[in-house]
């Protein structure tokens, strides 16, 4: 059902594609019409009557809600462009998709793992807000042997980051050697560059990170880096439940 006219922004940030702020550089850049036409940054659009595109590609096309677990490899930002450095991207492994979908967060370039793909700009917002805490477990290689000192000191809330206290996050050794270890993280907050910070503060430097699940949602085995596939029904209802929708 067509809607009332909407600026272009809240159309673009209530699809998943970027928040307003980051639809203002879209439109600045030239990227994004209506009805063929390039927007301005008063441009508005009725949502299910004009057509709103970015780079060619519609906005809210008909194909419906889509939902995926990626597994995203080393080396790659999360973004769909890197404009100004020309830096290799996530894009590529999107193309073959039978919608046009957006991660929800982000994982550095070095790191690997579990992303939520999806089309759903409501449930995106949702799962990237703080105040719904969705926890996200971390495998981390790290320099040094961690030991129960330093578990107890990540678990504790002292630890400080930008002026402000860290929440807890569960920690736990899964690997010692005699100048590596390996540790699960499991955090409720997503602060940049969280895990190596906290990890570094205890004297523990990351060499190698991985996302190893998302809101309880554990990255399936079976799907090697790069590959995505449906989240299933029941990992959808999952992360709904999660953010309360």
């Amino acid at each position: 059902m067509a809607g009332e006219a909407v600026r272009i922004q809240k159309i673009l940030a209530d699809a998943g594609i970027c928040s307003r702020r980051g639809a203002e550089r879209l439109i600045r850049e030239g990227r994004v019409t209506v009805n063929g036409a390039p927007a301005g940054l008063g441009s508005k659009a009725a949502p299910g009557k004009d057509s709103v595109a970015v780079d060619g590609a519609e906005v809210g096309a008909a194909e419906g809600l889509r939902y995926y677990m990626f597994h995203k490899p080393a080396g790659f930002l999360t973004a769909l462009s890197d404009a100004k450095l020309g830096r290799a991207t996530v894009m590529p492994f999107l193309e073959g998709l039978p919608a046009r979908v957006y991660p929800v967060g982000r994982l550095d370039r070095d790191v690997s793992g579990f992303l939520v793909l999806t089309n759903d700009g409501e449930l995106a917002r949702r799962l990237m807000h703080p105040s719904y805490m969705v926890p996200k477990l971390y495998l981390a290689s790290v320099k040094g042997e961690p030991d129960r000192a330093d578990l107890e000191l990540l678990g504790s809330g002292r630890l400080v980051m930008d002026g402000k206290r860290v929440a807890p996050a569960k920690a736990r050794i899964v690997a010692r050697g005699e100048d590596r270890g390996a540790v699960e993280l499991t955090l409720t907050e997503g602060r940049h560059r969280q895990v190596k910070r906290m990890l570094s503060a205890v004297g523990h430097p990351v060499v190698v990170l991985k996302r190893k699940a998302y809101a309880g949602i554990p990255l399936d085995p079976a799907l090697a880096p790069g590959e995505t596939r449906p989240l299933t029904d029941r990992e959808v209802r999952i992360l709904k439940r999660k953010v309360g929708l």
